[in-house]
């Protein structure tokens, strides 16, 4: 035990965690000003397209990432993704006209296409198996605090400043990002230099069937996520909120204390078992966001969202390494991750499109979402629990 416990809690597991946090929060401080800025180009219509934009290369990106990881190394993948983040932030105060920013947004998801597949890649490879469920707990918790303190201090900083002065701040955090990844030590027994040949993606490389099970959960339970990131922003102006980060802020801090020790039950138990609580408390979470008309029904559909993500995207995770091959495993990580982008940007597209920027559907907007999430929930009633973690 005390041997595990160290290959966990090592130095450079924890820098790879803070490395993460800075990414994460880079491109979230954006989300709730980008609907109010496509707005103000007269570019209100598109609200939809700002994540589902984000996610269509992210999604795209995948077979690249999963390939290059596998290949060339974990580190140089992860330092292209915050790369483009860096990048990215320097180029929104110059992009003021609707067709340029959607082509930004477009670029921007380069960033999620390549630097969580090379991160999770990275755990796998320094984490025993055994513990892979509470090391993807733990790592998600630093993820997870970058991706609402994101919002919440994008929030603050357009107020107190400027949208420009947000912009900048969202490259400093991914440029940080990039420093800690200089010395991390590559983890990929056999790195190749880059070539050709490894753009030449096949259908294996889009979709590794050894991973279908959890990426089909990922799949249905990511369109809540879409919807959240999309129409959160315009419910908190609903029910009387200034700031449009603050359900990112609540999620997150009801996720920290469920992350952990659902990384551990399902290192004991399995995973489907535990992803089924997380589905339950997501069908809950979207019941009541869809009812929110006041702000207490607003923060208790935080929480239990918070909870959801808490269990299912670690345990997701987890599952997907369990059932991969070693010598592929960014490939089957990229699997499960092109089925996450392309979750969240349907549920983000059709919950804009239902939406209609009018208040009154927004029970059918986030409705939609817990559907899926019942789907999900009913789907892993029909599979056996397939962990190899002994």
């Amino acid at each position: 035990m005390e041997s595990a416990q160290k290959s966990i809690f090592t130095p450079q597991f924890y820098l790879l965690c803070t490395s993460s946090f800075l990414f994460f929060a880079s491109f979230n401080m954006l989300i709730p000003e980008l609907p109010d800025y496509l707005a103000q180009m007269g570019g209100g219509a598109y609200k939809g397209f700002i994540i589902s934009l984000f996610t269509v290369t992210a999604g795209l990106s995948r077979p690249f990432s999963g390939r290059l990881t596998d290949r060339v190394g974990r580190v140089p993948v992860m330092a292209f993704g915050s790369l483009v983040c860096f990048v990215c932030g320097f180029l929104y105060p110059i992009c003021t006209t609707v067709l340029p920013f959607l082509f930004l947004r477009l670029a921007h998801g380069f960033s999620t296409g390549f630097k969580p597949t090379g991160t999770s890649a990275y755990i796998a490879d320094i984490i025993p198996a055994d513990r892979r469920g509470e090391a993807m707990g733990l790592h998600g918790l630093y993820s997870s605090i970058g991706m609402a303190l994101g919002p919440a201090m994008g929030s603050w900083i357009a107020g107190a400043f400027s949208l420009n002065v947000l912009f900048y701040i969202s490259s400093i955090f991914a440029l940080l990002s990039i420093a800690i990844l200089v010395n991390m030590k590559e983890t990929l027994p056999k790195t190749q230099t880059l070539n050709r040949e490894m753009f030449q993606i096949t259908r294996k490389d889009i979709f590794d069937t050894d991973v279908l099970q959890p990426s089909v959960v990922t799949f249905l339970t990511a369109f809540s996520f879409g919807a959240v990131a999309t129409l959160t922003p315009d419910l908190s102006k609903s029910v009387g909120l200034q700031n449009k980060g603050l359900f990112f802020l609540i999620y997150t801090l009801a996720s920290l204390a469920v992350r952990l020790f659902a990384g551990k039950f399902s290192d004991r138990h399995g995973r489907v078992p535990i992803i089924k609580v997380g589905c339950a408390n997501l069908i809950v979470a979207m019941a009541i966001t869809a009812l929110a008309n006041n702000q207490a029904l607003f923060f208790v559909g935080a929480a239990f969202f918070g909870i959801a993500m808490g269990i299912l995207s670690p345990i997701c995770l987890a599952w997907t390494v369990d059932l991969s091959n070693d010598a592929n495993r960014g490939r089957a990580l990229a699997t499960m991750y092109i089925t996450m982008e392309a979750g969240i940007g349907l549920g983000a597209f059709l919950s804009a499109l239902i939406y209609g920027d009018n208040a009154a559907n927004f029970i059918w907007a986030f409705g939609m979402s817990g559907i899926l999430a019942i789907f999900a929930f009913g789907y892993l009633y029909t599979i056996r629990d397939q962990q190899t973690v002994e």
